[in-house]
């Protein structure tokens, strides 16, 4: 539990009116006023009592006057209670299944234009950004290597994983090596390393070249550092996702001015930046929200970003979510991100 969760709640009746500030705000992206906060609640308070607890959520850090006399709009403090206790998830209706089902099915045997299109369907029923990561091979499991000398200082790798796909690689070198100093660095691979997921072949070689500088002759040292170079992005497509709708985030009054959009784009446009959001939801239990300043990146921090990872079988292979406003619907927005992630997952499975 989080320090923030630890700290005390707001009575139920401030709960309540907390959920209902921000049931309004998110729909109108307008400060609530008292009067209005005293209709939409359905409790018999008068405007002053409102006037009182909504002073009390201040002091908790849940709400803020953007103005004098102006009402409160939530934080993102208030907006993190309202996700994790508060709101009541809406699941897709039947009309909506059938959607995303249809779309997910029409292009599963493409995978470029598989996320494409659901990154564009996400968009579509949240009027958002969607983003989804390729699929991603799951386990690619080294089973041999081999290399072969070409002219120019470049070696072949012949890499075959997993039961018998084969990939190649061109590699670059800094010298010529002959053909026996390759075959003795494969046949050292191959004895040592041969059955690892490929994740693992990268890493244990980095630590087994460490700890065998000094032992092993310099030749081999340089032939198995060229070989955890051919490994590195063998089996998939790591590095590659599609965001659909950016332009949808000028809709919203609070990501519309010049700077802000500018800012926006150019973080969709930084592949790193991106990718380093979607990794950290990569390994997590279900869907995950960044609200604000919790994504890391000051650029979003008038966003919220949804996002659940896919899987096939016990591995996660890809993630996909919504960028928004923190104003964002999401009773609506979270369940949708959830289906989706499901309905891919088993339209991966049928098709594996």
């Amino acid at each position: 539990m989080s320090a923030e969760a630890s700290k005390p709640l707001p009575s139920d009746r401030g709960q309540h009116l907390l959920r209902v500030l921000i049931q309004r705000y998110i729909r109108e992206g307008q400060p609530v006023g008292s009067r209005t906060l005293a209709k939409d609640a359905g409790l018999d308070l008068s405007p002053a009592t409102i006037r009182n607890v909504m002073s009390d959520l201040e002091e908790m850090g849940l709400v803020s006057a953007p103005h004098t006399s102006a009402g409160r709009i939530p934080t993102p403090k208030g907006y993190r209670l309202f996700v994790d206790t508060l709101v009541r998830y809406r699941p897709p209706d039947d009309r909506e299944m059938r959607r995303i089902r249809a779309q997910i099915r029409g292009e599963s045997s493409n995978p470029e234009g598989f996320v494409a299109a659901i990154s564009v369907m996400l968009s579509e029923f949240t009027s958002m950004a969607g983003v989804v990561t390729v699929p991603r091979a799951p386990r690619v499991t080294l089973r041999q290597i081999e290399f072969l000398p070409l002219s120019e200082n470049r070696v072949l790798v012949i890499l075959v994983v997993n039961d018998r796909e084969v990939q190649n690689r061109i590699l670059q070198t800094d010298r010529n090596y002959t053909a026996s100093e390759l075959i003795e660095a494969q046949n050292f691979i191959n004895e040592h390393y041969a059955g690892l997921v490929l994740e693992q072949v990268r890493s244990r070689l980095l630590e087994d070249l460490d700890t065998t500088r000094d032992s092993m002759n310099q030749t081999m040292h340089e032939i198995i550092s060229v070989a955890q170079s051919a490994m590195d992005g063998a089996g998939g497509a790591e590095n590659r996702y599609v965001v659909a709708g950016e332009t949808k985030l000028m809709d919203f009054a609070e990501l519309s001015d010049v700077g802000t959009l500018r800012g926006l784009f150019e973080a969709f446009s930084r592949k790193r930046l991106i990718l380093d959001l979607l990794d950290r939801s990569i390994n997590a239990n279900g869907v995950q929200i960044f609200i604000g300043e919790e994504s890391g990146y000051r650029i979003f921090d008038g966003c919220s970003v949804v996002t659940a990872p896919y899987h096939m079988d016990d591995d996660t292979i890809g993630v996909l979510g919504v960028i928004g406003p923190t104003r964002m619907a999401y009773d609506r927005v979270v369940p949708i991100v959830d289906v989706t992630a499901r309905l891919l997952e088993a339209a991966l499975h049928q098709s594996s």
